[in-house]
């Protein structure tokens, strides 16, 4: 019986249409209306049919925009469509794990490109917070049990890779900050492991998963959902502890800084390096921000 008024809700139009053909034709049979009354009733019932030609054509309309709003991304297509993105992009807005596709491989590469074309490139990075130890034990946890084996880096996610990688995250954009005037860099660090990746420029939105085997999802700027994901991204960057990135202007870093300024340079950033970290996991920081691994 639900599915009955169900149908019936959604089909009301249609369901008049016919039982007033019926019951005009039943009386036009009967000799009970005259010939103008059936002329009438054809033409009400030919309006309602139209209109619920015209209805369903716009459902019809309206679901092939919404499926057409999507594109899913396989393999190869996936670095394509991130290739095409950051062509001429004024912006990136980044959530996810640690950044380290990021460093190595859009963040150059924006830069070079705003550099080149001299104009200016704002950049969004939102990752997690290295200093928090539990955090990213669970983010390593998680990496590992999607491949317990090395990625194209040659390394297993550890709790100390993580946090080093984050580290560097912090340190590439303090780099490339002192390097390009042009360059608006914001760095947020969340307390909260997400297993998705958004990466937003102006032309659309990619959403992937640390995953290889797993689809991603595209937006285009012109299409339904972009500006909800970046009102998402802009939201939940508000709610991250927000790296002050402009103290790293009193701390100037060499080409390849040194231990001694990457020390200085996390202190005035107020991000403490673990304790256990010597200099040469200091000096591992370093070639990950400047020489990173494409992992994908």
């Amino acid at each position: 019986m639900a599915r009955l008024l169900i149908w019936l809700r959604n089909n009301v139009d249609g369901v008049v249409a016919l039982v007033l053909a019926v019951v005009v034709g039943l009386l036009a049979v009967l000799d009970v209306i005259s010939v103008d009354n059936v002329n009438a009733a054809v033409l009400l019932v030919l309006a309602l049919l139209a209109t619920t030609l015209l209805r369903d054509r716009h459902l019809s309309s309206k679901a092939m925009r919404d499926a057409n709003s999507v594109q899913l991304l396989y393999g190869p297509e996936i670095g394509h469509a991130h290739t095409l993105a950051r062509r001429g992009t004024e912006q990136w807005i980044f959530k996810g794990g640690t950044g380290t596709y990021i460093r190595a491989v859009t963040l150059r590469e924006c830069v070079e490109n705003a550099r080149r074309e001299q104009r200016p490139l704002r950049v969004q990075l939102e990752i997690l917070d290295p200093t928090d130890e539990t955090l990213c034990k669970t983010y390593a946890q998680f990496r590992s049990s999607l491949s317990p084996e090395a990625d194209r880096t040659g390394e297993m996610w550890t709790t100390e890779r993580t946090r080093k990688e984050a580290f560097a995250t912090v340190l590439a954009a303090c780099w490339y900050r002192q390097r390009f005037t042009f360059l608006t860099i914001d760095v947020g660090l969340s307390t909260v492991m997400t297993t998705f990746r958004w990466d937003l420029s102006s032309s659309c939105v990619i959403v992937t998963q640390d995953n290889p085997n797993t689809p991603a999802l595209m937006f285009e700027r012109d299409k339904p959902y972009y500006r909800d994901f970046n009102r998402e991204l802009v939201a939940s960057f508000k709610q991250t502890r927000q790296v002050p990135l402009s103290r790293s202007e009193e701390l100037p870093l060499s080409d390849e800084p040194s231990v001694d300024q990457v020390r200085g340079l996390f202190e005035a950033l107020s991000l403490e390096l673990p304790a256990a970290f010597t200099d040469r996991d200091v000096a591992d920081i370093v070639r990950r921000a400047l020489q990173p691994r494409n992992p994908y």
